[in-house]
């Protein structure tokens, strides 16, 4: 296993459509393995393979007690609200509001193909949102309002002349 390297904004990669996952073979596993990795490396909850720089609809996550690779996702059955801090590893983990759904179902497949449904509330229904937009080409921060978009890209940008 490797760690990969985060891909961090304003990365065309990011904005993308993943293109859907077609093969899971061997390569496909390591991938996940890498992209377990990375994401207890940096302290994350979730990954999804555009903040590793692949634009696929790939994401893994293991979040209160919900550990699990999710290939091709869709999020439906969305109910009720959240309000909560949310951030991202490819925006330096700088935290802002964002309201999401409080119960959440995904549809996905596992690293050898198989389809599956899991429900969730709370972080966890919030990881699949988040995780499921970056397969979309979808930052949280497109999801906040102009002014706190632009507070956190600030932020975010202070910090990267700081490194």
């Amino acid at each position: 296993m490797a760690v990969l390297k985060i891909t961090e904004y304003p990365a065309k990669v990011l904005g993308e459509v993943g293109e859907p996952v077609v093969k899971f073979d061997e390569e496909l596993r390591r991938l996940c393995d890498d992209m377990f990795e990375t994401m207890y490396d940096d302290g994350g909850v979730g990954l999804a393979a555009p903040q590793v720089g692949l634009s696929l609809r790939l994401f893994v996550m293991d979040c209160e007690g919900l550990k699990l690779v999710a290939a091709n996702p869709e999020v439906f059955n969305l109910e009720g609200e959240q309000p909560g801090e949310e951030g991202c590893l490819s925006v330096g983990k700088i935290h802002s509001p964002l309201k999401r759904a409080a119960r959440a179902t995904l549809r996905a497949q596992d690293s050898e193909g198989n389809w599956y449904e899991r429900e969730a509330t709370g972080l966890a229904a919030r990881c699949f949102q988040h995780e499921t937009d970056h397969c979309d080409g979808i930052l949280f921060i497109n999801r906040l309002s102009p002014l706190k978009r632009n507070m956190v890209v600030k932020r975010f940008q202070k910090l990267k002349k700081w490194e």
